[in-house]
């Protein structure tokens, strides 16, 4: 599509003033104390295993605090659910605690509350998720617990039927926000048809799953050469070792293949605007996406550190920009997400209606600055800073490492991956982060989604000269 002269002048316009702004260095107070030294990073020291069944167990003894973190993740999310009952895993996730062959979901709930801690479950698009955290000296009757809910949930009628009006009641809930909104469409957009395509499910897939269904499910997931389980905390592992092989002796794998699914996404999003009408609304999201690095891809460390230059941190250019300096939004935001089988990079911002051209102007400039200009000193080390503290941070809780070392395993990735990533932003490079930019970051490669008033969105963005269609 060919722009007009009086189009082209205005984004060209737009771009000098952008330009100009970001030659603007922001005075720093004198008297700052100097940085501190970065604190070595400690890995955990994890032991990794696998029981005769399968099972794969990764343990992290961590002597002092009396309680036990432990994290299940099961092969088999939302891309694996079939594909006239999208979400199912979100129910399957929701009522596999809800009832076992001889506990009820009263009986689950209360034991679990006698061991000092709660039990929770989830699912994303590659596993579903168990976490529960307890008292050391209740371990025994937790991993009982967990053994009997992993190899004979029962999935009651009655607590499905509650189940699904409390899900249900959700999603009307998530489908009235405009983030939901845009993370649906943007799914769509960058997968297609694909199984990574589905983020939750529908009212009519609730309404439509039985009882029956999920067990059969529940039959075809949850085995235990697909799963792992993962303590951290205080214990002896020896002594939770031959706890875990006691309780999960009995659970076998069937004959019949895991389930599995294969995503290929193309090299590059398509680049138009995809809306979702939002009828009324005074404020219109705007999410900027493209595909990334996996999680095991050797650019994956430095592309978090582009992107906390990005948009990722609250020092970053995006948000100095469109927050600090013009005042167009509160909350931008930009992240790196990775699935098993993907990686996106994604920007989002809500914009007041009225600046919502420029706000996609604005985003689009820094994008592109970021394959243009390379980090200052200042910018790389604040950067590496941001990362390893926030990891540092997040490590000192055993559940969050319970999590992580669970999620890199679903990742296909083996626990000390942990200990590189460390290494790795540490080491990162400004020609490494330039790569990374140069490969992920340009414009020209995102998916653009606009949630909000129709003529809004379509009277702003028509000067950049897009394609503007409604989302699927």
């Amino acid at each position: 599509m060919k722009m007009k002269k009086t189009t082209l002048a205005l984004i060209f316009s737009l771009l000098v003033a952008s330009a100009a702004h970001a030659q603007k260095e922001q005075p720093v107070p004198k008297d700052l104390p100097p940085y501190g030294p970065q604190t070595p990073f400690r890995a955990p020291d994890v032991q990794a295993s696998k029981l005769d069944n399968g099972l794969t167990v990764w343990l992290v003894a961590q002597p002092g605090l009396p309680k036990v973190s432990f994290a299940v993740a099961v092969m088999g999310g939302l891309a694996v659910d079939p594909t006239n009952r999208p979400g199912l895993a979100e129910l399957l996730a929701r009522t596999v605690r809800q009832g076992t062959k001889t506990r009820s979901a009263r009986q689950i709930a209360e034991e679990i509350q006698a061991a000092g801690g709660d039990l929770e479950s989830g699912t994303t698009r590659d596993r579903v998720a168990l976490g529960a955290s307890v008292l050391s000296e209740k371990i025994e009757p937790a991993v009982g617990l967990l053994a009997d809910i992993l190899q004979n949930a029962s999935f009651p009628d009655s607590e499905v039927d509650l189940a699904k009006r409390n899900l249900s009641n959700s999603l009307r809930q998530r489908e009235a926000q405009p983030g939901f909104q845009a993370n649906r469409a943007l799914a769509r957009v960058l997968f297609g048809d694909s199984p990574y395509s589905v983020i939750a499910p529908t009212q009519e897939s609730i309404t439509q799953i039985t009882a029956g269904e999920l067990r059969s499910e529940f039959a075809k997931r949850f085995r235990p050469d697909q799963t792992v389980l993962v303590a951290v905390g205080d214990f002896e592992t020896a002594k939770m070792m031959a706890l875990l092989k006691q309780k999960f002796a009995a659970w076998k794998a069937p004959a019949t293949p895991a389930v599995a699914v294969t995503i290929k996404p193309p090299a590059s999003a398509p680049h138009g605007v995809y809306f979702v009408p939002r009828p009324d609304s005074v404020q219109t999201t705007l999410v900027l996406a493209g595909f990334g690095p996996l999680r095991g891809d050797p650019d994956y460390e430095v592309t978090e550190v582009a992107n906390v230059i990005f948009g990722g941190s609250f020092t970053s250019r995006l948000v100095t920009n469109i927050r600090e300096d013009k005042g167009y939004t509160y909350t931008p935001f930009a992240m790196v997400q990775t699935f098993r089988q993907a990686g996106v990079v994604r920007s989002q911002a809500d914009v007041r209606n009225a600046v919502t051209g420029a706000s996609l102007n604005e985003m689009i400039y820094e994008l592109n600055r970021m394959v243009t200009t390379s980090p200052t000193d200042e910018e790389l080390g604040r950067a590496k800073r941001y990362l390893l503290g926030t990891e540092a941070i997040n490590l000192q809780s055993r559940d969050s490492v319970a999590a992580e070392l669970a999620t890199l395993w679903a990742y296909g990735l083996p626990p000390d991956s942990i200990a590189t990533y460390s290494k790795k932003i540490s080491a990162a490079s400004p020609e490494a982060v330039d790569a990374a930019a140069q490969k992920y970051f340009p414009a020209a490669r995102m998916a653009i989604v606009a949630v909000g008033e129709e003529k809004v969105i379509r009277d702003a963005l028509a000067p950049f000269g897009l394609p503007v269609q409604p989302a699927k």
